[in-house]
């Protein structure tokens, strides 16, 4: 299994139409069939020090294997939703795990 987890900190976390805009376009990825899982949501509201809820997005894919995530970063619908949405984020952690 090949986790992929990408947090997303808005240009301006106060539009709704930016949410609107980048939630539509995260779920444009769920047409990958590469992806096994797909999760999109924001932060909850637990407050504890080690918990970081800057954030405004949060994706978390789930791929069989490294091949199919790598098939991913170059489907033409991930490439069309960085195109269409970069402009609307200021920041992007990306954290990989396998297990």
């Amino acid at each position: 299994m090949f986790v992929h987890t990408v947090f997303f900190w808005l240009h301006h976390p106060e539009s709704q139409d930016d949410h609107t805009a980048l939630r539509a376009g995260l779920e444009s990825l769920k047409a990958v069939t590469e992806i096994s899982t797909v999760y999109i949501g924001t932060p909850a509201e637990t407050r504890r020090p080690v918990i970081d809820h800057t954030y405004d997005f949060a994706l978390t894919l789930i791929f069989a294997d490294k091949a199919a995530h790598d098939v991913y970063q170059e489907h033409p619908v991930h490439l069309a939703f960085v195109d269409k949405c970069a402009h609307l984020w200021q920041r992007v952690q990306i954290y990989d795990a396998v297990g």
